[in-house]
């Protein structure tokens, strides 16, 4: 059975870092397109980051340089590295794998 679980969101200070995970279940991260996305209430979900095959990354506008995806095939997780966050990065953060959703960790970050 297909599955991911995300872990790692939590509360942090304007200006902090947190490393989220996404440990797969049922499939390999190594071929698929592993993404992570966000959603705040009222707003629809919003693509953050994608690691490809390959290990080709592209990453949203709004990332700025601050967030690093990437995978483990051995641990078949995959990761989001989130630095200097600003309270606009507080969100539900999901991790999909163009197939499947997780169940979303919150990231809270305050001014």
């Amino acid at each position: 059975q297909l599955q991911l679980v995300e872990a790692g969101g939590g509360w942090v200070q304007s200006g902090g870092s947190l490393r989220l995970s996404c440990q797969a279940s049922g499939f390999t991260v190594s071929i698929y397109i592993m993404s992570w996305y966000r959603q705040t209430p009222g707003k629809e979900r919003e693509l953050v980051a994608s690691i490809y095959r390959s290990g080709n990354t592209v990453y949203a506008d709004f990332v700025e340089g601050r967030f690093t995806i990437s995978r483990d095939n051995v641990k078949n997780t995959a990761y989001l590295q989130m630095n200097i966050l600003i309270p606009e990065d507080s969100a539900v953060y999901y991790c999909n794998n163009g197939l499947n959703w997780g169940q979303g960790t919150q990231v809270t970050v305050s001014s």
